[in-house]
C-alpha cells in the first residue's frame, strides 16, 4: 500500500489486511517471503530471460543474467533454440559447436551453485523447437541419472508439427534456413511420448496457440514459459502471480444451499488486483531489462487456489458435468471481475505503456470477453496487458490450511510430505486436506466419503485435460497442471492425453505416472 497516495494509503492498508486474513486472497510466495523485510530480492515468480545469441561471449553474459536473477529468487525459463546444433560448424575457430545441450549443463550448474546458499529450490525451464536438429538429444537428455535436475524441459510444439503428426508426414529438422535432416513426424512425436511416458519430461507446449492468443501479439513473440509453465513470457518478461482461495467463498459446505459466493469472489478480486499492480512498483528486477518489460507491460497473473476442495465442499465431482459448469461460471466471474478491476485503474492510474486500443480489442482473447468488458476497455484503456494464469501453488495451498493446489484435484486426502530442512535433509510429515477435515467435523468422524470425494490416484487423464481445457478459457496467460496418470496405463492410450490436450484447447501438456527417475516429493499412506 505504499505505493498509494498518502491520502488515501491508511483506506488501501486495512482493504489489503482484510483480503488477506483468513488466507481469502493468497499473494504468491515471492510476495510472502520478499515484501516489507527490506532484503533485495524480487516480488516476481516468473522471468523468461533474453534470447541467447548463437555466440560464446553472449551465452555466458546471459549465463550471468540467469544467475543474478536466481540470486534474488526468480524463476527462470529459457529458449536454447537459438543456439546452433552439436557438431554444425564454427567460423573463425576452426570447430565444431557443442549444441545446446552443453550449455544447458552449464545453466544447470549454475543453477545448483546458487541453489546452495539458499533453501529453496532453484527453478528453471529449457525449451527447444521441435524443428531443432538436437530436438531428439534434448527429448531424451533427463533420461541420464542425475543430468539436467534443476531443470524443468519443454518441446515447443508447432501446429504444423501436430498437422504433420496427424498426416504421417515428413518433418525437416533445420537452423537458420539449412535442414540438417528428414524424420518422419510421427517417429519424433512418439519418441517425445516414450520419453515423458518413462520419466515424465519433456512437456508439450502449443507455443502457436499461446502466440495466437497472446493479448500482446502486436508487439511481442513468445518462445518460453517459467519453470511450472504458467506464464509464456517475451524476452526479459516478467509476471507476479497470486491466487483467490476459492474455499475461503462457499457458503453452506456440504448443505442444501451449497454454492460460490460470486459477490464476494468479485469484490475480493478487485483488490486483489490494485494489491498486484502495486506490486510491480514495490518490487526490485535483477535486471534493467526486466523493470522495463514489467513497468511497460504490467502483467499480473491473479488465479485460483482450493478448485478442487470448493467442488467437493458443493458435492460436484472432479471432472463431472457438474464440476465443469461450476469451475466455467466461477473462471468466467474471475476474469471479468479482474478485467474490469483493470479498467477502473487505467481511469485512475493510466493503462499499460505499450496499449494500443485497436490492436488489443482485436486480439483472440479479447474477443471472448463480455461485450460490455470490451466496450469497457474501448472506452477508458486497461491497466495491465494480462490478469490471469493459474500456478501451481503448492507452498501457499498448505500455508492455507492445505487446501486443494491450484486447479489440481486433490493429491490424497491423507499423504505423507517429505519437507526439504535447511541442512539439506528431509523430515515427512502427514498431512491432510482441507475439505476431508471439514467434512468429518460438520458430518463426524466416522462419516462415510460421498463419492464426490475423489482424488488424483483415481481420476481418468481425461477428466484432468477436460478441467484444464474448461479453465483455461477463462484464462489469459497459461495453466501449470500436472496430469497424474496411472502407471499401468497402456501406451496408445497415454498419447490420446496429449492430443486431447491439443483438441481442446489446452496451451501445454505435462503428465506424471510414476517412475523410478523422478521419484516422489508426495506418497500416498498406505
Amino acid at each position: 500500500a505504499e505505493v498509494e497516495a498518502p491520502e488515501v494509503r491508511a483506506k488501501w492498508v486495512d482493504a489489503f489486511f482484510e483480503a488477506l486474513s483468513g488466507f481469502k486472497y493468497l499473494p504468491a510466495g515471492r510476495i510472502l517471503a520478499g515484501s516489507g523485510t527490506k532484503r533485495s530480492v524480487t516480488l516476481f515468480n516468473c522471468f523468461v530471460m533474453g534470447t541467447v545469441p548463437d555466440d560464446m561471449s553472449g551465452i555466458f553474459e546471459h549465463l550471468r543474467e540467469a544467475a543474478l536473477t536466481m540470486q534474488q529468487g526468480g524463476g527462470i525459463g529459457y529458449d536454447f533454440s537459438t543456439l546452433r546444433p552439436k557438431g554444425a560448424p564454427v567460423k573463425g575457430v576452426g570447430a565444431d559447436a557443442s549444441g545446446p545441450l552443453s550449455f544447458m549443463d552449464v545453466w544447470d550448474a549454475m543453477c545448483r551453485t546458487i541453489m546452495s546458499a539458499g533453501h529453496r529450490r532453484g527453478a528453471m525451464m529449457a525449451t527447444l523447437r521441435c524443428d531443432h536438429p538436437d530436438i531428439e538429444n534434448f527429448i531424451e537428455a533427463k533420461q541420464q541419472p542425475g543430468r539436467l535436475r534443476m531443470f524443468n524441459l519443454s518441446v515447443l510444439v508447432t501446429d504444423a508439427f501436430m498437422q504433420a503428426v496427424k498426416e504421417d508426414g515428413p518433418w525437416e529438422l533445420k537452423f537458420n534456413g539449412t535442414t540438417f535432416r528428414v524424420v518422419r513426424a510421427r517417429e519424433l512425436w512418439d519418441k517425445i511420448m516414450r520419453s515423458t511416458y518413462a520419466a515424465a519430461e519433456p512437456g508439450v507446449i502449443f507455443i502457436d496457440r499461446i502466440n495466437r492468443a497472446n493479448n500482446l501479439s502486436y508487439c511481442e513473440t513468445i518462445s518460453a514459459t517459467n519453470p511450472c509453465g504458467e506464464q509464456p513470457l517475451p524476452p526479459y518478461g516478467a509476471c507476479l502471480l497470486g491466487s483467490i482461495n476459492l474455499t475461503t467463498l462457499v457458503r453452506d459446505p456440504f448443505g442444501p444451499k451449497a454454492q460460490l459466493d460470486l459477490a464476494e469472489l468479485d469484490r475480493l478480486v478487485r483488490v486483489a488486483v490494485r494489491m498486484m499492480d502495486n506490486v510491480i512498483e514495490a518490487s526490485n528486477f535483477p535486471l534493467p531489462q526486466q523493470t522495463h518489460e514489467a513497468i511497460s507491460k504490467r502483467r499480473i497473473g491473479l488465479g485460483v487456489t482450493g478448485l478442487a476442495d470448493a467442488l467437493i465442499m458443493c458435492e460436484a465431482r472432479y471432472g463431472s458435468a457438474r464440476a465443469v459448469e461450476l469451475t466455467d461460471q466461477w473462471m468466467r466471474a474471475m476474469t471479468r471481475a479482474a478485467y474490469l478491476a483493470s479498467v477502473d485503474l487505467a481511469k485512475e492510474k493510466g493503462s499499460f505503456a505499450l496499449f494500443d486500443r485497436d490492436a488489443y480489442l482485436k486480439s483472440e482473447f479479447v474477443q471472448r470477453l463480455d461485450l460490455d468488458v470490451q466496450d469497457a476497455i474501448a472506452q477508458h484503456g486497461i491497466r495491465n496487458a494480462l490478469l490471469t494464469s493459474i500456478a501451481p501453488t503448492g507452498t501457499i495451498s498448505l500455508f492455507a490450511d492445505n487446501v486443494s493446489s491450484g486447479l489440481e484435484p486433490v493429491f490424497s486426502f491423507k499423504y505423507t510430505r517429505n519437507v526439504l530442512l535447511p541442512d539439506g535433509s528431509r523430515q515427512a510429515e502427514e498431512v491432510t486436506d482441507y475439505a476431508y477435515r471439514l467434512y468429518h467435523r460438520l458430518k463426524g468422524e466416522d462419516a462415510p466419503l460421498p463419492d464426490y470425494f475423489v482424488d488424483a490416484q483415481t481420476l481418468s487423464p481425461q477428466d484432468h485435460v477436460l478441467m484444464q481445457a474448461t479453465v483455461q478459457k477463462h484464462i489469459d496467460s497459461s495453466i501449470s497442471k500436472t496430469i497424474n496418470v496411472p502407471v499401468d496405463l497402456d501406451f496408445e492410450a497415454f498419447k490420446d492425453v496429449y492430443l486431447m490436450a491439443y483438441e481442446t484447447g489446452c496451451k501445454g501438456c505435462t503428465t506424471y505416472r510414476p517412475n523410478e527417475v523422478t521419484g516422489a516429493v508426495l506418497e500416498v499412506s498406505k
